[in-house]
């Protein structure tokens, strides 16, 4: 499973969204100068996660981006599936039922879904509950708790503009 990178940019802005005041809304470009991205990029991910309810936006010379909800409800994987999509990993095609595979063994076996189909759908359901579990509340507390003062710098650093 490979993420884009679009999702950890769009956690990180959700980790930092969650320690400016919630009055404040921050610009795309400026969440975008904060890590030294392309804002016009940057700008794609914040829709996207406008599209699924995580961030509220507001245009105008006062506009940007805000949560749109506490982050205590907003799951990773709310954010991986705004800026990725919610489709499973792995799609079975079904290949055991082609060429000479097809003829070996009981066709009755063949009715239920094979070994591999079953195995990487559990590994997916297992990364999605466990994306599910944590919040940008849950990661705010681990950044807070390897640098207390994270979350007075980053408030500090958009209150600037």
């Amino acid at each position: 499973m490979k993420l884009r990178e679009g999702v950890e940019w769009a956690a990180h802005c959700c980790i930092n969204l969650s320690w400016v005041a919630p009055d404040k809304a921050v610009k795309a470009a400026r969440l975008a100068a904060f890590y030294d991205l392309p804002a016009a990029y940057l700008n794609k991910q914040l829709n996207a996660l406008g599209r699924a309810g995580i961030v509220s936006s507001q245009s105008g010379p006062r506009g940007g981006f805000r949560l749109g909800r506490g982050p205590e409800q907003i799951t990773l994987m709310d954010v991986a599936a705004a800026i990725d999509g919610s489709a499973q990993a792995f799609l079975c095609t079904g290949i055991r039922h082609n060429g000479p595979a097809g003829e070996l063994g009981a066709p009755d076996g063949y009715r239920t879904p094979c070994s591999v189909s079953r195995a990487f759908s559990s590994a997916d359901l297992l990364w999605r509950r466990q994306l599910a579990a944590q919040t940008v509340a849950d990661l705010a507390a681990e950044v807070r708790r390897a640098n207390p003062a994270a979350p007075d710098y980053v408030r500090h650093w958009f209150d600037r503009n």
